[in-house]
């Protein structure tokens, strides 16, 4: 199918606006051809996940953006950068490392962009409305975009999602067009209790166990009885991005395009149904524990950002304890986050337990973590399914409480609750 261009997208593509827009709309139209797109459409937003510095070709990238006097065309977003500027100190991350980072974080701001560095954009002004067309990207970011807020983005991967900002223009394909969102298989919870559905460690199981059965297709999950928080909905799409490639998912009755089976199937009859038991969930949780013992080095929270309403959660579970001195408590959040619980007061309590907060990175893309620390501890399904490759780690999955329980004793501390056999 050959790739229709208005008279608007040709003079971007031809130069008319400058080098930095032609640069950016070759790339975009490439990828419209690899795609099979006929056409391109307007975006209104964007995230970028290519500010995470991972090394020298993506820090040329931006500066060559910036150098060529890039400037964003729509209100964009910036994702979690490779350095904490508050904070990096206090860990082991080299100075060149910080060096780097930084310049590529001042590439991107240079573009007229919003300095959130945060990989949970929907957690700002910023978030988009029901249907409204972006390009994000970062897993969790597009799996919440799509499936809570019913807005519409493509799996944008890093250095596309700075070209489609630049540009305000996407190619016409995937999950920006009605009919690709349809489901395309259903998942059945069957006999799983009110009590556990209404737990927050139910969310990061069944996102693990959700990409892993839907892969890239679009699941649709049937049999909830309870209304999840966002922040548990959040918990359960980062997992699913993470175990699987899942970028939309539809849950019957909860969802914005899933009032029923029949709206979140688009009126299809023909699919697959998974059904997910106790056993299935109690497998999963199993499945996110690497480490096999008591021993613990180190708790990490907040993978995607820890919002206000955890730090809320989180206080008065840590307050008039102390982390035990063999163990390092670690929350990563936005600036923007942390302000608040700041002025909230829930990170004083925090700093009294004996916790910190990293801000504007994530502990998965800087290398901050000390060499002696080998065994973490995590709530988020997200982080535990990608510590052990990435950091070469061993991880235990536990509660929010579980977490906070193994911190203070010093070492892991997981009490069954609704997960204890029946």
């Amino acid at each position: 199918m050959a790739l229709h261009l208005t008279g608007a997208d040709r003079a971007k593509l031809d130069g008319a606006h400058g080098p930095a827009v032609q640069m950016a709309m070759q790339i975009v139209v490439r990828m419209a051809d690899v795609n099979g797109a006929a056409h391109l459409i307007d975006i209104s937003a964007a995230h970028i996940d290519s500010t995470i510095y991972i090394g020298e070709a993506g820090l040329e990238f931006a500066e060559r953006l910036a150098s060529l006097g890039a400037r964003v065309a729509v209100p964009t977003t910036l994702n979690v950068s490779g350095l904490d500027e508050q904070h990096w100190q206090e860990w082991p991350v080299p100075p060149e490392w910080a060096a780097n980072a930084h310049r590529q974080m001042v590439a991107y701001q240079s573009m007229g962009t919003e300095p959130t560095w945060t990989c949970a954009p929907y957690q700002t002004d910023a978030r988009p409305a029901f249907g409204q067309q972006v390009a994000w990207g970062e897993s969790n970011a597009i799996v919440f975009a799509n499936s809570v807020l019913g807005a519409r983005t493509e799996r944008y991967p890093d250095l596309l999602d700075v070209c489609c900002a630049i540009t305000g223009r996407v190619p016409a394909v995937g999950l920006h067009l009605t009919e690709n969102r349809a489901g395309d298989l259903r998942l059945r919870l069957v006999e799983v209790p009110v009590s556990v559905q209404s737990d927050d460690s139910f969310y990061p199981l069944l996102g693990h166990l959700m990409g892993k059965i839907a892969r890239d297709r679009i699941p649709v999950l049937d049999g909830l009885h309870v209304r999840p928080t966002e922040d548990q909905l959040k918990a359960l799409g980062a997992a699913a991005a993470s175990s699987g490639t899942v970028a939309l998912f539809h849950i019957v009755g909860v969802t914005p395009e899933a009032f029923d089976l029949v709206s979140a199937f688009q009126g299809r009859t023909s699919y697959q149904t998974f059904d997910i038991t106790m056993d299935d969930l109690r497998t999963a949780r199993a499945d996110l524990t690497t480490a096999d013992g008591e021993r613990l080095d180190m708790v990490v929270l907040g993978s995607p950002h820890f919002s206000l309403a955890e730090f809320r959660q989180l206080a008065p579970l840590v307050a008039d304890q102390k982390v035990h001195p063999d163990v390092r408590f670690l929350v990563t959040s936005s600036r923007a986050m942390a302000l608040l619980a700041r002025q909230a007061g829930y990170l004083a309590t925090l700093e009294a337990f004996g916790g910190s907060v990293t801000v504007d990175t994530c502990i998965l893309a800087t290398p901050m973590l000390p060499a002696h620390i080998k065994t973490l501890m995590t709530n988020s399904a997200k982080y535990a399914y990608y510590a052990p490759g990435m950091l070469d780690v061993q991880v235990t999955f536990g509660s929010l409480a579980d977490c906070v329980r193994s911190a203070a004793a010093g070492r892991v501390v997981v009490e069954g609750g609704v997960w204890a056999p029946e």
